[in-house]
């Protein structure tokens, strides 16, 4: 079976993304990857109204986008196709593409209505990274209440570039560690509070590194008295520094109800131990308290952070087990392999069976 891997990276991202994803084809599946994003600026269609305005507008980078798409379903012939975040394909588009077609829901509730929820009905199969929607229901629920039936849990994984394979396990846990507590991604409004108590309590022990500009640290320090200056990290820069980091934390913009991140299986994947929000939720994707530890506040986070940094072999402990976690289920070869699986029964559910060859060679 050919499957079409759609994405929308650049620079060092899209080059691993690229390389990892044709890397996890197999005898019986070839994975091609296609990255949408180089075609057309995901900012002029990041909202479903902003598509339309596109698509009716005929607009020409996007037609070109779609020539190149359906060449390439041609080319490989791709038996199915899996678009992940920031989807380009108008539903009126998606209609005359006669392959199974996968919606990879890859950013939660934050941008639920902005770019996944409008898209259900042009999909014949739905991919979610957690089953966390909303304090009353959650995304399969959710997912079948919109009508869409055809759905499977697939979370995100760790890609081998996001961490040292070469390391052996005794050499990751025995390294110097001389980051006592990091935090890396996007400064937003929503964490400021989180991340400034938790940066006023630990002073210079804690390292807070992202996706940030002047105008957000300036107000990030106004707003919360000064905690610190939040340093860029290129994506390069994200393994090196975890590296040398005994704890980190992992928070998500509506906590509990957006848990899955890529940064969920990073941590543990460099030796970190993980601290993180998520409550109940993180049990689909460690046991907690074993392989990653839960806070359900700013204060019990720093209670339970000033805890473990006391207790190094406690720590190490859960570092390890977590680590051994990620790369026993949470690699990113091994996720592709799933959804291969998830799609060929997806594929029968929707009974596309009668007129596509599922078990035909990678072709």
């Amino acid at each position: 079976m050919n499957i079409l891997y759609s994405f929308n990276k650049v620079g060092f991202e899209e080059r691993y993304w690229q390389k990892e994803i044709a890397s996890a084809s197999t005898d019986r599946v070839r994975f091609i990857p296609f990255n949408h994003g180089a075609h057309i600026d995901p900012l002029l269609y990041i909202r479903a109204q902003l598509l339309d305005n596109l698509y009716f507008a005929k607009h020409p980078e996007l037609m070109r986008l779609y020539a190149t798409f359906e060449a390439t379903l041609e080319e490989t012939r791709a038996e199915a196709v899996v678009v992940d975040n920031c989807q380009p394909y108008h539903p009126d588009y998606l209609r005359k593409i006669r392959v199974h077609k996968v919606q990879r829901i890859a950013d939660g509730p934050i941008a639920a209505y902005d770019r996944d929820f409008a898209y259900l009905h042009a999909f014949d199969q739905v991919l979610y990274h957690s089953p966390a929607y909303s304090p009353e229901i959650g995304m399969a629920d959710k997912l079948k209440y919109l009508g869409a039936t055809n759905c499977a849990f697939w979370p995100h994984a760790l890609f081998d570039a996001m961490f040292d394979a070469t390391r052996t396990e005794e050499a990751l846990m025995a390294a110097h560690r001389d980051i006592d507590i990091i935090f890396i991604g996007a400064l937003f409004p929503g964490k400021m509070p989180l991340l400034a108590k938790v940066k006023k309590a630990f002073g210079r022990r804690c390292r807070i590194h992202g996706l940030t500009n002047l105008k957000r640290n300036a107000y990030f320090n106004l707003k919360y008295g000064f905690p610190g200056w939040v340093r860029r990290a290129r994506f390069e820069d994200y393994v090196p520094l975890y590296q040398r980091s005994k704890i980190g934390i992992n928070l998500h913009n509506r906590g509990a109800y957006t848990v899955g991140s890529y940064r969920l299986f990073d941590l543990p994947g460099n030796g970190v131990m993980q601290i993180s929000d998520g409550g109940e939720f993180l049990e689909s994707f460690f046991r907690v308290s074993k392989e990653i530890v839960a806070y359900k506040d700013t204060d019990d986070l720093i209670d339970k952070l000033r805890y473990y940094l006391d207790r190094d072999e406690e720590r190490k402990r859960i570092a390890l087990d977590g680590h051994r976690r990620v790369m026993k289920d949470h690699r990113i070869s091994h996720r592709l392999h799933q959804a291969a699986e998830l799609i060929q029964s997806g594929m029968e559910r929707a009974s596309w069976a009668h007129h596509l060859p599922l078990a035909g060679a990678a072709g």
